[in-house]
């Protein structure tokens, strides 16, 4: 299973370039809808009048190569690898679940536009980096999803609770795990059995709610988020620090603290 690409299986009853127009019409809806929330919470305004004062009140003036730096190793530590979330559980549930996702996105964009024809000889390693992302993402997102959201976490809510901040997180997980089974039915042959079209049908509408739920869910925040972790790492650079007072240098002198315990109310 985990070298075969389905998307030459999908192509002996959808054409190649139908399974390509479905992937554009998904980036469209990405855009869309991003842009939509970026009209109706006024993010990125937000962003701008901040970086604005932030300018004002900064107390060091920053070269470019010195902005520079700070962009860097902002994507380095808190983009790439998520360091925001400390060392635990939730720091590498989020990163199995990005790096999944990326390589499950990238080997479907690869497979779909150069591998679906069903004359085509796909390289062994697109496959697994779609399967394997996909188990990654479902892993990640499972774990996230069972064990660490907040509010199972520390408030003692059910897991099967749903609202509609969780749309973007389930869709992610459902869009991945129906994508493995029906990779794996269409794997085994089933002489065109019922079995694998029914997981077909529950990828796609999986994807169309993953992508066209954007509006709704909170996978815009997946643009924000790395904005905000520039922006906030430069204003501590330049000593502007979001008009927030800078850090105590005097001992501890009260105890423990809140370190009497492992932390976990947000």
């Amino acid at each position: 299973m985990i070298y075969n690409n389905p998307f030459i299986g999908l192509s002996n009853f959808v054409s190649p370039i139908a399974m390509q127009v479905f992937v554009i019409a998904m980036i469209a809806l990405v855009i869309l809808g991003t842009l939509l929330d970026i009209i109706h919470k006024k993010n990125v305004k937000y962003f701008f009048n901040n970086a604005k004062k932030a300018k004002k009140n900064a107390k060091i003036q920053l070269t470019t190569s010195q902005k520079t730096s700070v962009i860097l190793k902002t994507v380095a530590s808190d983009i790439a690898t998520t360091s925001e979330l400390g060392r635990g559980k939730r720091r590498l549930a989020h990163v199995l679940g990005m790096y999944g996702t990326i390589l499950f996105w990238i080997g479907s964009l690869v497979m779909i536009f150069c591998y679906s024809s069903p004359s085509s000889e796909t390289p062994s390693f697109w496959p697994i980096i779609w399967h394997v992302g996909a188990l990654m993402t479902v892993i990640g997102g499972g774990w996230f999803w069972f064990f660490l959201r907040v509010d199972v976490y520390s408030e003692a809510q059910p897991w099967y609770r749903i609202i509609k901040a969780d749309l973007f997180v389930l869709a992610l997980i459902t869009s991945s795990l129906t994508g493995l089974i029906w990779s794996y039915l269409q794997s085994l042959d089933l002489n065109d059995r019922w079995d694998d079209k029914v997981f077909l049908v529950l990828f796609i509408v999986s994807n169309l709610v993953l992508f066209g739920g954007v509006y709704w869910s909170k996978f815009a925040h997946m643009f924000y988020k790395p904005g905000a972790a520039i922006q906030k790492n430069l204003a501590e650079a330049d000593g502007s620090r979001d008009n927030l007072p800078p850090p105590a240098d005097a001992p501890e002198q009260f105890g423990l603290g809140i370190k009497r315990e492992e932390p976990k109310h947000y």
